[in-house]
């Protein structure tokens, strides 16, 4: 029963299935808080989480 996680890229970033890997200034306002790159996928065995996804996470106020 293995599976992996749908792709994390653009979601909006969620402490229970990802794993923030770093932290970037956001390029858009609209990007604030969401997933900019997947680094590694994550999987599930059955229902259980195998593996988090690591992913960058937009942080704040883009930069100018």
């Amino acid at each position: 029963g293995l599976k992996p996680m749908e792709n994390t890229g653009g979601k909006k970033f969620d402490v229970v299935f990802m794993e923030a890997i770093t932290k970037i200034p956001a390029p858009t306002p609209d990007m604030a808080g969401k997933v900019i790159d997947e680094i590694e996928p994550g999987y599930y065995i059955g229902e259980k989480i195998l593996r988090y996804a690591k992913v960058v996470v937009a942080d704040g106020e883009p930069q100018s």
